[in-house]
């Protein structure tokens, strides 16, 4: 079983059918723990460490065999707590940063909340090292974005990420730091006026590593028991 740590129910249905695409029948649970951002947002993120331990540790005794945390302000500490619990953990963004990475040397990070840009860019820092190559991260802040997607104005909050992104300029691949900015990222490419490089989201591509990591673990479960 896969647990997916989240801080709004909004991603429910988005990791659901992500699943269905690319791991038909891996069973889900999902953890949703809304206060977990909003202290974060107002405490830092490792303010939040033991809580995010505690929802880590329900889930290990409800059976599963690794962790995606869907919340991109978090999840370094989500990855610190999994190790501590011997539950391997994903947070959904490293994928998408290291295909960053892997773009180009010029990466501009976009985001809704300021409390998420300083951890994307910690982390794209950190899969450059790995990859042993030098990159230039350059973020922007979509404030009134967040505002509207709080606000109930997904539509707007969509737009208004879209017209950041169309904006940018001198960049190899431009980074959606949160998982709820993913359905702009087709207006930032469509049409004239589109920009032609990679935009990256990480619902799909965190979801398909951890899905890997739950079929390695299990795998790995029924050799020990052999």
């Amino acid at each position: 079983m896969l647990a997916l740590l989240h801080t709004s129910p909004v991603h429910i249905p988005t990791f659901d059918a992500l699943r269905d695409e690319e791991a038909p029948g891996l069973p889900l649970r999902h953890l949703v723990r809304p206060e977990l951002l909003s202290d974060a947002k107002e405490l830092g993120p490792d303010a939040v460490a033991d809580e995010v331990a505690g929802a880590l540790a329900d889930a290990v005794r409800e059976g599963a065999s690794a962790a995606l945390c869907t919340c991109s302000t978090i999840g370094s500490v989500a990855e610190a707590a999994g190790a501590g619990l011997g539950l391997p953990v994903v947070r959904v963004d490293r994928p998408m940063a290291a295909a960053a990475v892997a773009a180009g040397t010029r990466i501009v990070v976009l985001a809704t909340l300021e409390s998420t840009l300083g951890p994307t860019v910690d982390l794209i820092a950190d899969e450059a090292g790995r990859a042993g190559r030098e990159v230039g991260v350059r973020t922007v802040l979509v404030a009134e974005a967040w505002e509207r997607f709080e606000s109930g104005d997904t539509e707007g909050s969509v737009a208004a990420i879209a017209a950041a992104g169309r904006e940018v300029r001198d960049a190899d691949a431009i980074v959606l730091a949160q998982a709820s900015m993913t359905p702009a990222a087709p207006r930032i490419t469509a049409g004239p006026g589109g920009v032609g490089v990679p935009v990256l989201s990480s619902p799909r591509l965190g979801l398909r590593a951890a899905a890997q990591l739950v079929a390695r673990e299990t795998s790995l479960s029924g050799l020990r028991t052999m």
